[in-house]
């Protein structure tokens, strides 16, 4: 069955993320070059283009189409004589932008002269941005690599830096910093995000069902509103809008036909995976090897197509239909342009819809559907929106570099996340390669990248150049990231870093911890206080650690034997290596030295992790559950003993017994508030003194 579902799983992905070469080509590319005199080419970009379609010049007007551009790679043994030359376009109003526009129809050559300098075979590459329209729709602006191949000139003489510089003007995408509109649009988003965006695990439901799901849904609505600020949507909308200004007093119906549409397409997905993957399937998925390795490489995947290095997209043939079926025109037509925009928007939108989905398959029932309800959303909003006030039109920022810099940006985010499901399986399976220091080196350098990155000092194959910060909400994000890869540092050495805790690999991963050290010496008084605990070793101690130096048990009858012994109540802490929340609890509230002393003193600890799949029981405690199954493993047996006992599959889950096992207080879930903490340990030890 699992086999299946992941097979199922595997198709349902590979028909949102397949690489395809081929997408819906009115316009068709040719490369060619002739020689033109003892060291100069002429190379040739033919554009061919099919019936009713056109082509936009290299200038256009300020808020119109995007203009057809070229970029060269870096120059090496060649330099490029002047700029890339076209024929005279056609001029005239063009009725998806409502303004005079020039551009070309059938086919037109571009031509750019280039000098060898080199006497050996000299490569031209690079790559060039068009978008083309017909008298309905437009296609979103699109990329085409290009190369060129030159013979060397033997009697090449040698050229300064100077004097190439002097020859050449190098054509690239020409753009404004228009980074300051867009960052006073991203600043707030990104500020919301890091306070929302973070993991859920499929075992951490823990203030309801309810809050979970709402909390979900807001961060796929964040992840709805990064999507849009992407090159492949961004300049869709007005193009979009326009469209339904055309059709008069029906054209506002059309829009919300429209949008209803997008929320419906996304909607059907998240149902889709729902029904295949169901409540009882998140655990597996969120705990095994398996599925967090390729959520991994996914996420990995999900960056290196937002860098630039090559696209995810649909099928032709999916984008051809949904084409021939807008010609229909009416509400059928309009719910086809929609699902038209999902899928020519793929290359952008899939990888933000994977990071959405991929946190949902491990959670509850109705976690992939509301992911995809808040995603589409936020998706749709802003198309129904201008549709209803087109004079906001003229406050949207134009399109622009800004836009590939938001993929970028959203592109490391996405190598930060891949990191958290690897860091799953290498603490469940104790593989012992993704440690806490190694954990914080890969984001150090992560974010020190991004944040050089926005500097202008790294550059990605679809960027234009920008050499200097020319807005300050931009230069604020610089310092901020720059900041935050400071706040990390510290914790190479053993920073709790209380920030990001949930995020991180536990404490006791870490070679180097200056607490620890300080512990082993006396300095905290914490392994002396903690003698009080223990009776005798604990078992599985060569394995499992607790946090904060705390002394304690990893076995439940041993525990439950030990509290006989030493007349205190039992703390058990129903935790995970991959919970998220747990590491949350321990280094924001166990670390706290009021909880720190009440554990020492007052309890008999024992941690029980649910998803260790490595720790194997003597063969004497093997036994089979009431589902029938045999329980080997101790963590097995740690996730039977919570569900049978008490009921739930939650964690972090706190339960304070007596030494028969019985229960003494409520026991308590995830909860930040340092004081509620105490109240509950401090009820537990009175409960147990009045037993006495």
């Amino acid at each position: 069955m699992i086999a299946k579902r992941i097979f199922l799983f595997a198709l349902l992905l590979a028909a949102f993320q397949m690489v395809s070469a081929q997408i819906l080509e009115p316009v068709k590319w040719s490369f060619d070059s002739k020689k033109t005199g003892d060291s100069e080419y002429e190379l040739r970009f033919i554009a061919t283009m099919d019936n009713g379609w056109h082509l936009y010049s290299q200038f256009v007007p300020s808020g119109g189409p995007i203009p057809t551009s070229f970029k060269f790679d870096k120059l090496s043994g060649f330099i490029l004589v002047g700029k890339v030359v076209e024929p005279k376009p056609l001029e005239e109003n063009d009725p998806n932008f409502n303004m005079v526009v020039k551009y070309f129809t059938k086919s037109v050559v571009f031509t750019q002269k280039v000098k060898v300098i080199s006497d050996k075979h000299v490569e031209v590459k690079g790559f060039l941005e068009f978008m083309c329209c017909n008298n309905q729709n437009c296609l979103p602006p699109t990329e085409v690599n290009y190369s060129f191949k030159l013979e060397g000139v033997k009697t090449a003489g040698v050229v300064s830096q100077d004097t190439a510089k002097a020859l050449s003007t190098v054509p690239v995408i020409t753009v404004k910093d228009t980074a300051a509109p867009a960052f006073q649009i991203v600043q707030p988003l990104v500020a919301a995000a890091k306070a929302a965006i973070k993991p859920v695990a499929s075992n951490d439901d823990f203030t309801g069902k309810d809050r979970t799901l709402l909390w979900f849904f807001l961060q796929a609505f964040l992840w709805g509103l990064l999507a849009i600020l992407t090159p492949c949507v961004f300049p869709m909308i007005p193009m979009t809008v326009s469209y339904f200004m055309k059709s008069g007093a029906k054209g506002k119906v059309q829009a919300m036909v429209y949008g209803l549409s997008i929320i419906a397409i996304y909607v059907i997905f998240g149902v889709l995976v729902s029904v295949l993957f169901g409540a009882d399937f998140g655990n597996w998925l969120s705990t095994h090897w398996l599925p967090n390795v390729l959520f991994f490489l996914i996420f990995v995947v999900f960056a290196a197509s937002f860098f630039g290095y090559f696209e995810i997209t649909v099928p032709s043939w999916m984008i051809n239909k949904s084409v021939q079926q807008e010609d229909k025109g009416g509400f059928v037509g309009t719910i086809f342009m929609a699902f038209t925009l999902v899928l020519v928007s793929f290359s952008c939108t899939g990888p933000i819809v994977g990071t959405v989905l991929v946190q949902a398959v491990g959670g509850q029932i109705l976690k992939p559907v509301i992911g995809m309800l808040g995603f589409s959303l936020a998706f749709a909003i802003p198309f129904t929106l201008f549709a209803f006030f087109p004079q906001w039109l003229k406050q949207m920022p134009k399109s622009g570099g800004w836009l590939n810099t938001i993929k970028v940006v959203i592109g490391f985010i996405e190598l930060a996340f891949a990191l958290k499901f690897l860091n799953v399986p290498d603490q469940t399976y104790h593989w012992g390669i993704l440690d806490r220091e190694v954990y914080l080196s890969f984001w150090i350098v992560i974010f020190t990248m991004m944040g050089f990155y926005l500097l202008g000092k790294i550059k990605f194959p679809h960027d234009s150049d920008y050499p200097v910060v020319r807005s300050f909400p931009r230069l604020m994000i610089i310092i901020f990231t720059f900041t935050f890869v400071m706040y990390l540092i510290p914790g190479l050495w053993g920073a709790p870093l209380k920030a990001i805790s949930g995020w991180l690999p536990p404490m006791e991963s870490q070679d180097f911890d200056i607490n620890a050290i300080a512990r082993e010496n006396g300095g905290s008084g914490g392994g002396i206080k903690a003698a009080g605990n223990v009776s005798e070793a604990p078992r599985y101690a060569d394995v499992l650690k607790l946090p904060h130096g705390l002394s304690g048990y990893f076995d439940y009858d041993q525990a439950l034997r030990v509290s006989k012994a030493l007349k205190k109540p039992v703390f058990v802490d129903f935790t995970g290596h991959g919970c998220t929340n747990c590491r949350e609890m321990e280094n924001r509230v166990w670390s706290d030295q009021g909880v720190l002393s009440r554990l020492r003193e007052n309890f008999v600890l024992v941690a029980l992790y649910v998803d260790d799949k490595v720790i194997e029981m003597p063969k004497e405690e093997w036994y089979t559950s009431k589902s029938g199954r045999e329980v080997k493993l101790l963590g097995k047996k740690n996730a039977d003993l919570q569900t049978s006992q008490f009921g739930t599959n939650s964690q972090p889950y706190y339960v304070i017994l007596d030494s028969d096992g019985k229960l003494l207080v409520s026991p308590k879930a995830y909860d930040l508030n340092v004081e509620n903490f105490k109240k509950f340990l401090d009820a537990g030890s009175e409960e147990f003194k009045k037993l006495k």
